[in-house]
């Protein structure tokens, strides 16, 4: 049996343990940046999916809206909506049904002003145009009809689409302030009705 001693080289052992720690790590590396882009793809995904105007609206939505007045009881009729393509592209059927039997059907369109700006309009084949604008997951219109500004929203949330019609008396105004930089005329209206509402996708 050889007594020779046995000679341990420090520095390959050095070398071959960095080596293999470069290795670890620029497996691991590349690893967290798939996962980083998939990821990041899959936030950017899901951010567009719910931001996605008219297509996430599409469909047949039914529930009931409440019409609420102070000091009035409040009332709850039926409401539809149906949001679907037309012939004309970029062009959408969005049609309004009020009532258990379907007596007030309104039939506009949606129609496209400038999409990157979230810029939309409502025709309802009359000669009247309404500017609607995308926020978000919410569809918002305000227009002025004798003597009234009504704002509308229609906001997709959980799977429905949440009414809202504010009636804003422009007569019934009030003017605070004393008109300088520090206090600036302010006016308030009277809101004469409130209507929400959600509606549940049916097909």
């Amino acid at each position: 049996m050889s007594n020779k001693p046995i000679c341990i080289n420090i520095n390959s052992i050095i070398y071959l343990s960095d080596f293999r720690l470069t290795k670890i790590l620029k497996i691991n590396m590349k690893i967290i940046i798939q996962l980083s882009i998939a990821l990041l793809l899959s936030l950017t995904t899901i951010a567009q999916s719910k931001t996605t105007f008219p297509t996430s609206f599409l469909g047949n939505w039914k529930g009931n809206l409440e019409w609420v007045v102070a000091g009035k009881p409040t009332q709850t009729f039926a409401m539809q909506l149906q949001i679907n393509k037309a012939d004309s592209a970029n062009h959408y059927h969005w049609k309004i049904t009020y009532g258990d039997q379907q007596n007030d059907v309104r039939p506009y369109t949606l129609k496209p002003v400038d999409t990157a700006k979230g810029h939309w309009m409502i025709d309802e084949h009359n000669g009247i145009l309404l500017d609607g604008y995308i926020h978000g997951n919410s569809f918002h219109g305000a227009f002025t009809v004798q003597g009234s500004t009504i704002v509308d929203n229609y906001t997709l949330e959980n799977g429905r689409i949440k009414v809202e019609f504010y009636n804003i008396k422009l007569a019934e105004k009030k003017q605070s302030g004393t008109g300088t930089e520090e206090s600036p005329l302010v006016d308030s209206y009277r809101i004469g009705s409130y209507q929400v509402g959600y509606l549940e996708k049916i097909n």
